[in-house]
Parts: structure tokens; sequence; C-alpha cells
């Protein structure tokens, strides 16, 4: 059997998970950057390098604080 890359895949959690990535930012409502920092944090090292994919999470958790304003 094919694994699934489209809907609910595995390093997404599937689709039995209730924390599956996609349903925790909608619930959170995080907006794209912190929602990238969630998705790239969750699924860190299950589909390729787990360092590549936190940096990708510090990118733009980085990003994101450059639009706070005090």
């Amino acid at each position: 059997m094919e694994e699934e890359k489209i809907n609910h895949p595995s390093h997404y959690g599937g689709a039995d998970n209730p924390y599956e990535t996609i349903l925790v930012i909608e619930a959170w409502q995080l907006g794209f950057n912190l929602g990238n920092v969630v998705k790239y944090i969750s699924r860190a090292g299950k589909k390729g390098s787990r360092r590549d994919d936190l940096n990708k999470a510090l990118w733009y958790l980085c990003r994101e604080i450059e639009t706070v304003k005090d």
C-alpha cells in the first residue's frame, strides 16, 4: 500500500490523530508564519533532515518576531 502524501500524511500526524498539525494550526488561528513554525517543529525529522526542519521553524519564527510591534 502506498503511503498517503496529500490527505493527512503521517509526517503531519495522520487522519486519526486529534493533534494533526493542520488541526492545531487552525484551532489556534496561528496564521502563516506561526503555522509554519508549528508545522516544521511537529514534523522535524519525519520527512527529511531534523536540523533543516528546525532551522526552517526558526526562520519563520524570526520573521514573525520582526512583525511584532511593542
